[in-house]
């Protein structure tokens, strides 16, 4: 059963920091494109940063450049996004997705608040 597990998400204040951590099961995450996206509420779900498989660019979003860094273990079948300097407009649900061709997968989401 293929299956994307996040952790990480919780209540922080402004300039923390948290980590994500998205973990796959039933299948390799090796030749597929991994990416965090995130939706707050009121709002379309967006991209926030994405890592290839090959080679493993990465890409983010122009509002999190420079605060966030999207990162990858195959070995360990793991995405993660280390997210620092955190602001009150990075408020909310964070949702992995694994990406290759035709196949796309979910994971649950986990719930970043920033709040003072």
């Amino acid at each position: 059963q293929v299956q994307l597990v996040e952790s990480g998400g919780g209540l922080v204040q402004p300039g923390e920091s948290l980590r994500l951590s998205c973990a796959a099961s039933g299948f390799r995450i090796g030749n597929y494109g991994m990416n965090w996206y995130r939706q707050a509420p009121g709002k379309e779900r967006e991209l926030v940063a994405g890592i290839r498989s090959a080679g493993g660019s990465t890409s983010y979003a122009d509002s999190v450049k420079g605060r966030f860094t999207i990162s990858r273990d195959n070995d360990k079948n793991s995405v993660y996004l280390q997210m620092n300097r955190l602001d009150p407009d990075d408020t909310a649900v964070y949702y992995c997705n694994a990406r290759r061709a035709f196949y796309s997968y979910w994971g649950q989401g986990t719930q970043v608040t920033v709040s003072s």
